[in-house]
């Protein structure tokens, strides 16, 4: 099954946010659930005035990232995304600064 689950930071510090609410473990978001999730999250953390964000999406097929990455390419609030290093899940999550409106 394919996910998203999202961390987001003030500084250097990131926090989890649950992107959906129900049951213990990270959200799960099937592609269709995914980009209205992500859309949320974004203005919860620029109206919270958080400058960076990493949204965990999984490797699996890749689908689910390109469709993330088409979103933020085209969205207001985000000055810079690209994949997550190695150490912080790689082609599985993609960090998002944001800065823009």
């Amino acid at each position: 099954m394919t996910g998203v689950s999202a961390l987001m930071t003030k500084g250097h510090d990131f926090s989890p946010l649950r992107l959906s609410g129900g049951g213990a473990g990270p959200a799960r978001a099937h592609r269709g659930e995914a980009i209205p999730l992500v859309e949320e999250f974004l203005n919860d953390a620029y109206s919270r005035g958080w400058c960076r964000v990493r949204i965990v999406h999984g490797k699996g097929t890749g689908t689910l990232r390109l469709e993330v990455d088409r979103f933020l390419s085209r969205n207001s609030l985000v000055s810079r995304h690209g994949p997550a290093d190695r150490y912080h899940g790689g082609s599985g999550a993609t960090e998002v600064e944001l800065g823009g409106r």
